[in-house]
C-alpha cells in the first residue's frame, strides 16, 4: 500500500484505514523530536511543501518536555542537562520555523507549536492521564513502551548495562506526553481526521493501531510512514542518527506493502 506523493517523499500508510485517513487529506501532524539530525531546516522544507500540497492543514510539533530530564539520566548534571536541553529545544524550533519559511508559497494551514504548549487542553490531558493509566495497568502496552524504550537509547547505554528503573521511568514519561497525538490528534486539535508521519516505523504502532482491545488509537486517527525517496535509500541511510539521548533513532524499518496488508486492523 505504497503512496509515492511526489518526486521526494515515499509515503506508507500502516493500515487500510490509515489509508482512507490519507485520501482524506484533512490533517497531517509531523512531530520533531529535539537533536535528531534527520529534521535539519532543509528536511523541514521539503516536508512543508510535501504537506501542503496534500492537507488542508498541517501542524509541526516539537518535543519540549522532560528532554532535561533525559539528559541528567544519562549523565548529565542537572546544571548542564538544563542547559542542553534549552538549547537542543531552542535551535529545533529555529529550524522548523526557518524550513516552514523557506519552503516557498504556503497552500495550507501550518502552525508549528511546543508540546508543552497542550498541557492545558482538556482532551490533552485526558489522553495523558489515560496513557499513564495504561501503563501501569496493561502489560502487552507497558511492553511495547519498554521496547520503544530502549530504541530510544539502547545505543547510549555502556555495554554490557541495562536500563536502570530511574532512566525507564523518564523515557516512560518522556513518550507519554507524545503519545497523545499518536491516539486521538483529531479531537486534540479539533480536526476531522489525522495522519500522524514519521519517517520509521515505531515500536508502538502495533499496540496503538493493530490490536483488537487495550489502548487504541481512534478511528479517524492514522499513522503513515513518510520517509525519502530513492535518492537516500540508494545510500542506505535513511535514518541519520542523532548524537542525543531523548532522540528518536529507531532501527525498525517502514513496513513493506505486504506486511501493511497483513496488519490491517479491523
Amino acid at each position: 500500500m505504497t503512496i509515492t506523493a511526489d518526486a521526494s517523499f515515499e509515503v506508507l500508510p500502516f493500515t487500510r484505514t490509515c489509508h482512507h485517513i490519507w485520501e482524506d487529506g484533512d490533517h497531517v501532524l509531523i512531530g520533531v523530536s529535539p537533536g535528531n539530525s534527520y529534521f535539519s531546516s532543509e528536511r523541514i522544507s521539503s516536508l512543508t511543501r510535501w504537506a501542503t500540497t496534500r492537507f488542508a492543514q498541517v501542524d509541526f510539533v516539537y518535543a519540549d518536555l522532560h528532554v532535561d530530564r533525559m539528559f541528567a539520566a544519562f549523565g548529565y548534571t542537572q546544571e548542564h542537562a538544563e542547559k542542553r536541553a534549552t538549547k537542543e529545544i531552542k535551535a529545533v524550533r529555529r529550524r522548523i520555523l526557518k524550513g516552514v519559511e523557506e519552503s516557498g508559497p504556503q497552500h495550507a494551514e501550518i502552525r508549528v507549536r511546543a508540546l508543552s504548549e497542550f498541557q492545558t487542553n482538556p482532551v490533552y490531558q485526558l489522553l495523558h492521564r489515560r496513557v499513564l493509566h495504561f501503563l501501569e495497568t496493561d502489560d502487552e502496552f507497558r511492553k511495547g513502551c519498554e521496547e520503544m524504550a530502549l530504541h530510544f537509547v539502547g545505543s547510549k547505554l555502556p555495554e554490557g548495562e541495562s536500563i536502570t528503573d530511574a532512566q525507564l521511568q523518564v523515557c516512560f514519561d518522556y513518550m507519554a506526553a507524545e503519545l497523545p497525538f499518536f491516539i486521538d490528534t483529531p479531537s486534540i486539535l479539533d480536526v476531522p481526521s489525522s495522519v500522524a508521519a514519521y519517517h520509521v516505523k515505531m515500536p508502538m504502532t502495533d499496540v496503538l493501531f493493530a490490536r483488537g482491545g487495550g489502548l487504541r488509537a481512534t478511528r479517524n486517527q492514522a499513522y503513515a510512514v513518510v520517509r525519502p525517496e530513492a535518492a537516500e535509500k540508494a545510500q542506505g541511510n535513511p535514518n541519520r542518527a542523532s548524537t542525543n539521548p531523548h532522540a528518536h533513532t529507531h532501527t525498525h524499518t517502514a513496513p513493506t506493502e505486504g506486511t501493511v496488508d497483513e496488519r490491517r486492523a479491523a
